[in-house]
């Protein structure tokens, strides 16, 4: 009878720690979740701000020499990404495609001129420090025009700023149910153990010699509960990779490592620090408080 009741109780315990172990990859999955789109929706802000084109049209009687050496100052630039020559040929063509029509012909001769395309770094797409640049640039007696969309910039910015800020608020706001979530789902599992601590606080165990093994299982059941998570982030990444493959370009590696990280460090903390405050608390109670 009493190796029965012992089997009924071992298999009782191992299905709360199980449950445990669940509920914190849950957790911690939503976590990694909202960390994954914090991350992208970092990434993506910087690729749509580094997108943002500025066309440089240069004087008709500029030679290409002189064109391409105005590029080489600025892929010198610290600001600038990336740089791109439009001859009078690409122009054309590209306005043909526009078009639809070949109005080279039509016209007998090629209206357009050279151009350059340029690209600035993310930290630098906002129309006050284009505006600089652009004044930079018409000091350069071969700089006929520089164009590109200010408003466009302008409210990119706007609403990138807006939207990284509400993710970022859910972020804070769901870390925050996810250690009261956790705390209380441990405080449960080891709501069954408080007739254990008793007994062995009663034969003389001294509290850290209680404490220890509770607190060692908690910091095992959080990191297994974080492997978890992150094995159904990793699948998931993949699904979206494939469903959406122009994700790829969004993809940083060393950033999901961190994300990863946390995860588990969340994890770990959160189930060792709330499975060491619930053992304490159930070490402080007098033996008659257990049954309420």
């Amino acid at each position: 009878m009493e190796e029965f009741e012992a089997s009924e109780s071992s298999k009782k315990t191992k299905s709360i720690y199980i449950s445990t172990v669940f509920g914190i990859a849950m957790v911690l999955l939503m976590v990694g979740l909202l960390g994954l789109i914090l991350v992208h929706a970092n990434k993506l802000s910087r690729y749509v701000k580094e997108n943002i084109v500025l066309n440089i049209y240069v004087d008709e009687t500029a030679h290409e020499s002189d064109v391409l050496q105005l590029q080489k100052q600025l892929d010198a630039n610290p600001i600038v990404k990336q740089t791109q020559y439009v001859s009078k040929e690409i122009a054309a063509q590209n306005l043909k495609k526009d078009l639809g029509e070949d109005f080279v012909k039509f016209l007998g001769y090629n209206p357009l001129s050279q151009s350059l395309d340029v690209y600035l770094k993310a930290d630098y797409a906002n129309n006050a420090d284009i505006e600089k640049f652009k004044t930079e640039l018409l000091k350069n007696p071969m700089v006929k025009e520089v164009k590109y969309q200010q408003s466009l910039v302008d409210q990119m910015n706007q609403n990138l700023t807006s939207i990284s800020l509400i993710i970022l608020g859910f972020t804070i706001i769901f870390v925050i149910l996810s250690v009261a979530l956790i705390n209380n789902t441990i405080r449960l599992a080891i709501y069954s153990q408080r007739f254990l601590i008793k007994s062995m606080q009663l034969v003389g165990a001294t509290k850290s010699f209680i404490r220890k093994p509770f607190i060692l299982y908690g910091i095992w059941h959080g990191l297994l509960g974080a492997l978890i998570a992150i094995v159904i982030l990793m699948v998931t990444l993949y699904v979206a990779q494939k469903e959406i493959p122009d994700l790829v370009i969004l993809q940083d590696y060393t950033e999901f490592g961190i994300v990863f990280a946390l995860v588990v460090g969340l994890g770990i903390f959160i189930s060792g620090f709330s499975t060491s405050l619930a053992v304490n608390k159930y070490l402080r109670l007098k033996i008659y408080n257990l049954y309420r």
